[in-house]
């Protein structure tokens, strides 16, 4: 190789160099002239924040909801987690009113005992799945799946599955983050007040004469809760009562009335305990 091509070279590699220093100095300027400065709240109310990052608040874990409370367009509520949001309302400088506790209400109550099976399924051990073939094995269209979907999502573990087939809640470990609502392909679970105690298990709309054969506690419409409600908490739409929790004082008559033994509330299961 020759002096003049080496000099091609040097000289090559010299205007890189240069042309590599003026982009760096270029950007470095840029980061400090266009740098848009981070709300420091948001830090402060990410530390706050329980860290499930469960995405029950409706954003891309705890951070999204950090940044959506601090910019204002979430509620200093929003975590869905949390039972005292006063120190993050104390970090907005705004005043805090206590959220309704909810937690999640399986509404069906027929599990293996109680609701007839079409055929044994035998599968991948997930609901969608289930609903997908045929829509499931259980015989009433509207019930549990019984395959544990929703107590597989629960990053709190507030959900169990029982031997009858039925998840069950723990009402204490609950924190109404909605994601088994969303894993049921069913909707049969809701997020319910927690001081309301009465629920309607059920969640199928046909006429009794459907309902009877394929479970034996299923709403069968006959309205004998609506009749005997002293606050009229009780309609029937549908062919299937349903429970105004604004309305329901939890006085449990309509427990006691329903023949299907389809509405529970904790008195009854207090004696049934004792």
């Amino acid at each position: 190789m020759g002096a003049g091509s080496i000099s091609i070279i040097l000289h090559g590699v010299a205007v890189l160099l240069v042309l590599g220093a003026a982009f760096g100095l270029g950007l470095a300027v840029a980061s400090r002239k266009l740098a848009v400065e981070s709300d420091p709240r948001i830090d402060e109310i990410e530390e706050l924040l329980p860290g499930a990052n469960c995405g029950g608040c409706g954003y891309p874990g705890c951070r999204g909801l950090a940044e959506a409370i601090a910019a204002g367009t979430a509620p200093v509520t929003g975590c869905p987690v949390m039972k005292d949001h006063a120190p993050i309302a104390a970090v907005m400088g705004v005043e805090s009113t206590a959220a309704e506790r909810k937690i999640a209400r399986v509404r069906c109550a027929g599990g293996l005992k109680e609701a007839a099976q079409r055929f044994i399924y035998f599968g991948v051990e997930d609901c969608a799945a289930a609903q997908s073939l045929g829509g499931g094995a259980k015989a009433c269209t509207y019930g549990c799946l019984g395959l544990g979907s929703c107590v597989k999502v629960c990053p709190f573990g507030a959900m169990e599955m029982s031997e009858n087939g039925l998840p069950v809640v723990d009402e204490e470990k609950c924190t109404g983050c909605g994601l088994c609502v969303k894993a049921c392909p069913r909707q049969i679970i809701t997020l319910w007040p927690a001081e309301k105690k009465v629920t309607v298990l059920c969640m199928n709309t046909e006429k009794g004469a459907a309902v009877r054969p394929v479970c034996k506690v299923g709403c069968i419409g006959c309205r004998i809760c609506t009749k005997n409600c002293p606050t009229a908490a009780i309609p029937v739409e549908n062919n299937l009562a349903r429970i105004n929790p604004e309305l329901c004082t939890n006085c449990e008559i309509c427990v006691e009335k329903c023949p299907m033994k389809t509405i529970k509330g904790p008195k009854k299961q207090e004696r049934a305990v004792g």
